[in-house]
């Protein structure tokens, strides 16, 4: 395409989905590019957790082991941001530069939305976190509390009291528990407290507790909390992309999007993948996006063949 770097694949986003796509792509010989803009979902976390011969890594480590693997294959990685796909799959990136690519996936992840409490930002990955499996290992022990935002709270809260016999569920935005749930509650030791939460109280090095809206002070050291998420809309933009309810992008189930082309992985298709599910699904998909790649090659050969002329 005129203008354009043109390469096999086009990877946009390159943490742990996007880099193990672009693995596999790159021990298979393809030219692929990955575009990532630098801002990993978990980058505020310390450690990564339930990834095996790596818990416990930085993220940050993780990345720089991962980015030094797959440029080994070839893989060119870019610094930028992919501002928009247009739908004959070329990648326009922030500053001008446009990429062509006979197959693109989509591993750009989400943007979690933090509740609008003062201190969230602040705390986000320090103590206040989303996944119990990621961060209730290190906080065993502790007064810890839930902050409920729907009936998933209910199951969190019962996840979270497997790691302290000392565990609060805020009711905050959720409806009060029916008579059942709240026996249930009751019975495995999760106290319920019913009101707002406004603020989160910071210690030196973990939360100290939770102020409600009337004042109250409720101690806690970790506030677990689902956050919603958002896709980047602005790669998004191609005609007739579907998305899901769940706000990710719509994919079959080898990862095609409904634009035909593009691929969708990791946690751009899927909210609940941690990291290492994030890598296995993304090496499926490569697999997939591979086998399209032969499949348009033998297609072409054959084309070829057609119309040479005969001797």
């Amino acid at each position: 395409m005129n203008g354009a770097d043109t390469y096999d694949v086009v990877i946009i986003g390159g943490g742990a989905a996007g880099l193990s796509a672009a693995l596999l792509l790159g021990r298979s010989r393809r030219r692929v590019a990955v575009v990532d803009a630098g801002k990993p979902r978990n980058l505020r976390a310390e450690h990564i957790h339930g990834y095996l011969t790596r818990d416990g890594i930085p993220p940050a480590k993780f990345l720089e082991l991962a980015r030094e693997e797959v440029r080994s294959y070839g893989v060119e990685l870019i610094d930028a941001t992919a501002e928009e796909v247009y739908p004959d799959r070329r990648v326009c990136l922030d500053g001008g530069r446009i990429l062509a690519a006979r197959q693109i996936i989509l591993a750009s992840g989400l943007r979690d939305v933090l509740p609008d409490l003062e201190g969230a930002h602040a705390q986000w990955g320090r103590g206040l976190f989303q996944c119990p499996y990621c961060h209730g290992w290190e906080y065993q022990g502790r007064a810890l509390a839930v902050l409920g935002t729907g009936a998933s709270s209910v199951q969190q809260a019962q996840l979270v009291r497997q790691f302290s016999s000392d565990v609060t569920l805020f009711i905050h935005e959720m409806a009060d528990p029916d008579p059942q749930t709240a026996a249930d509650l009751a019975s495995c030791g999760v106290k319920v407290v019913r009101g707002r939460v406004r603020a989160l109280v910071a210690g030196p090095e973990s939360l100290t507790g939770v102020r409600l809206e009337n004042g109250e002070l409720a101690a806690c050291e970790a506030l677990f909390y689902e956050p919603g998420a958002t896709v980047d809309t602005s790669i998004v933009k191609t005609p007739n992309c579907r998305m899901s309810e769940n706000g990710c992008v719509s994919t079959d189930g080898i990862g095609r999007t409904s634009v035909e082309g593009v691929w969708a992985t990791g946690n751009a298709a899927d909210p609940a993948a941690q990291v290492i599910v994030a890598a296995g699904d993304s090496y499926r998909v490569a697999v997939a996006v591979n086998a399209k790649l032969i499949e348009d090659d033998l297609a072409k050969a054959r084309n070829t063949t057609a119309v040479s002329p005969t001797k």
